[in-house]
Order: C-alpha cells, then structure tokens, then sequence
C-alpha cells in the first residue's frame, strides 16, 4: 500500500483528462531555395568558352594520337625473339600509348562538363511513369534539352574529335589480339608437346637447381622446371619453351591420393606433379592450400583437387590439370618419366 504522503500516488490521484488540451502543430516544413548560380568564367567571357573548347577537342585528339601510337609500338618493338627487353620494351611503349589515349578522352570529358556544358541547377519533380505519347513525347523533349545543354549537336569539333577518340582507343586493344594465338602454328601440336623427356630432371624455377625426393615437405609446393631450362638462351625460345613447361609440385600422404582416383604410376611416395598452365585461358596455377590440397587460379577462381588427379571442383575451367609422370633416379633426384600426355594449357582450341 502506498504511503498517504506519497506525492506521486497524490499526482496520479489529481491528474484529470482534458477535452480542450491544446497541442502544438509544427507549421509546414518549407524547401530551402538554392542558392544563387555563380556563372563561370566561361559562361562570362566568349574568348574563355573559345578556349575551353580548344582544350577539349586537343584532348580528344591527342587520345587519336596516342592510339595510334600504341598500334604502332606494337610493330616497331615486337617480341617474336622472346628476349626480356623486348617484351619489357613492347609493354612500356603499348601501354603508354594505351594509359594516354584514355587518360586524354577522360580529361577532355571532365573539362567538358566543368567549363562548357550548362552547369545550372533545376528540380526534377517526381511524377507517375506511364508509357502514354505525353510521356514518350517528354522523354524525346529531355533528350533534346540535353543535347542543347551540352552543345552536342552544336559543337561538331567537340563531338567530332570525342568520336574519333574513342573510336581510335579502341584499335590498339583490336591489335594486340594478333598476337594472342601463333602465326602459321597448329595450337593442337605447338601445345601437345614440351621440353619434357624421359630421365630428365625436375628444377627449381628460377635457380635451375635439381630437387632431391627428400626436399620436398609434405604440405610444401614448388615451382618447377625442366633443368635444361635455365641454361637455354633468352634469345632462343626460352619464354615460349617455360609457358608449356612449368610445373607445380607438391606432396601428399600416400594415402590421400586414393587410388582409383589418381595414376599412383605417375607418383612418387605421395609427390605429385602437375602442370602449372590453368585449363581455362592459361593463367598461371600458383596458389596451393595445404589443408584441402586444392590448387587455385588467380585469374577466373578455378580450383583443382589435387588429391583427385587435379579435377577441376569450381570455376570455368573445362579439364583437369595434365600431370606430369615423375618417379627419382639413381641419386634420389626427381624426373621426368615422359613428357604430359596430353596437351597442356586452355582447351577452347578443341572447339570446332
């Protein structure tokens, strides 16, 4: 029982509703107005807008020029001789051709839309969309307004230069694609065979060192390739000859490769050999997780098993990892029982 003192228990009992309590209605909150427009100094003087627009289009055009300069670096600095100074020289001169003609396309947009097109404000009301010719008929209105807005249709240098800028940035990309696929090669037959023979030893990549059956951990992975490899001359083949050849090798409890899953022949004491050259587009298979023995490739996500002869369990690659048969010699080194036997690489040249 409350205390008869008790000032809350006295309130609650004075406390009376009222019909007539009057309550405060906020007034209507009000949209703000914008603020005053600011012209530009283009919009103020004729000879800036003049000089903005010459901007634009020489920006436009130095990206026509540096397209065409890139197409043309890619013939004068071929990489047919597979040297590391062409390549690097073919790289550096392609894609500063590249970088500039899309670096200029999108500062002369920018400059574009800050100096020249109209930059006042306006309200878009909300309205209901329906697709009646009142609307269409709006819809061809905005578009109109738009291209008066951003002088479009009425600067035919601007639009002229921005049409040959993009149109020319897009022709190096079209040229580097030659070089994608051999000239006069059957890709079947250039990729169905490799460095690899019979008795020859498994190599460190870089280094060129010879690997001992002993060295190699279980959980570890090493990035091989065929010993001859590294005494072979840059000048003679040598890219050409190590992205066919390259290997990842890694080791596996013998009882983690079951049987009727993987070629047991092909393997020595739980090491395994794989082929480095991803099944979908050739990228290289360079990450392994030790815990799930599962190859990864970087490019497009594959993932191979390795404890199923390398299936492919994810991404879009077509066909398992070619494996390439190994046993030791004489002095516990690996090597080669044979070359892959099957080709190695992307399979979209199957297709017929």
């Amino acid at each position: 029982m409350a205390h008869e003192d008790d000032p809350l228990e006295h309130e609650r009992a004075s406390w009376k509703p009222s019909s007539g309590l009057a309550v405060a209605v906020p007034d209507k909150v009000q949209t703000p107005e914008l603020p005053p427009h600011r012209e530009r100094m283009t919009d103020q003087d004729p000879a800036a807008m003049k000089r903005a627009v010459r901007t634009v289009y020489t920006l436009f055009y130095l990206s026509v020029a540096a397209s065409i300069w890139a197409i043309a670096a890619y013939m004068l600095f071929p990489i047919e001789d597979g040297s590391l100074v062409s390549v690097r020289d073919n790289n550096l001169f392609v894609g500063l051709g590249i970088a500039l003609a899309l670096l200029a396309i999108g500062l002369g947009a920018i400059h574009w839309s800050k100096a020249i097109m109209s930059d006042k404000e306006f309200i878009e009301p909300r309205h209901a969309t329906r697709g009646r010719d009142s609307t269409r008929a709006a819809a061809i209105k905005a578009f109109e307004d738009a291209n008066e807005e951003s002088g479009f249709g009425r600067r035919a240098m601007i639009r002229n230069s921005l049409i040959a800028a993009v149109v020319a940035s897009v022709l190096p990309g079209v040229t580097l694609f030659r070089g994608l696929a051999p000239q006069n090669v059957n890709p079947v037959e250039a990729l169905s065979h490799t460095m690899w023979e019979k008795g020859m030893r498994l190599a460190r990549d870089p280094e060129g060192t010879p690997i001992l059956a002993s060295e190699v951990t279980l959980g570890s992975a090493f990035h091989v390739i065929p010993e001859p490899l590294a005494d072979l001359d840059h000048s003679e083949g040598y890219l050409e000859e190590k992205a066919k050849a390259i290997v990842l090798l890694m080791r596996l409890l013998p009882e983690q490769l079951p049987a009727d899953q993987n070629k047991l022949e092909w393997s020595y004491d739980g090491i395994v050999a794989y082929s480095k050259v991803c099944t979908h587009v050739g990228c290289p298979v360079a990450l392994y997780e030790q815990q799930t023995h599962h190859l990864l490739c970087p490019c497009h996500q594959s993932q191979f098993d390795v404890s199923r002869s390398a299936a492919v369990i994810f991404g879009p690659a077509a066909r398992p990892l070619p494996q390439l048969p190994i046993t030791v010699d004489g002095e516990g080194y690996l090597v080669a029982q044979s070359d892959f036997n099957e080709p190695v690489g992307p399979s979209f040249w199957e297709r017929h």
